[in-house]
């Protein structure tokens, strides 16, 4: 099966120019989902994970159900402000500003392995500012997955730079 058939392109999302690869599609496909996941799974088992973080929102959807699917825990990476209780956050530069991504205290225990987890890997700001969050609390990070990787901008190329092997299931050259 080819996941790309059940991923469709929405051209002008958000803003005019950006074509958007939406999973939705995917996602309502009970077989290609199981799929996806199926093949995902056996990519991640390989960085021997024992917790799973997805990134706020999309890396939801992907890392819980690999998560139940591989016996691991599963943490939430969030935006400021979106997650209870005491976090530990860390900032980090977007191209026109700053952001700030966190996680719950305690939610992973020092030198845990966890595989950080997006729907889509594009510029790698977001997935390099999970890893250094989670390389703060002590956490190993082992590897890092989506589902679509966009290959003419500089994820992959980014996360090489912080030694984090990445792997995905479709890649878009344009």
């Amino acid at each position: 099966m080819n996941i790309k058939d059940h991923i469709r392109g929405v051209p002008d999302f958000p803003k005019p120019g950006i074509l958007f690869y939406d999973i939705s599609t995917l996602l309502a496909h009970p077989d290609a989902w199981q799929v996806a996941m199926g093949r995902l799974a056996r990519e991640v088992r390989k960085f021997q994970p024992d917790v799973l973080a997805g990134i706020e929102s999309r890396g939801f959807l992907v890392a819980a159900p690999l998560a139940l699917k591989l016996g691991c825990g599963f943490v939430m990476l969030r935006k400021k402000g979106k997650l209870p209780g005491k976090t530990i956050r860390h900032d980090y530069a977007l191209e026109y500003g700053t952001d700030t991504i966190e996680i719950q205290e305690n939610a992973v225990e020092p030198g845990s392995r966890v595989v950080v987890l997006d729907d889509l890997l594009a510029t790698g700001g977001t997935l390099a500012a999970s890893i250094e969050l989670l390389r703060k609390i002590g956490a190993h990070v082992t590897g890092a997955a989506s589902i679509i990787e966009l290959n003419f901008l500089p994820g992959r190329q980014r996360l090489k730079e912080l030694d984090v092997p990445f792997t995905s299931l479709a890649a878009y050259d344009e």
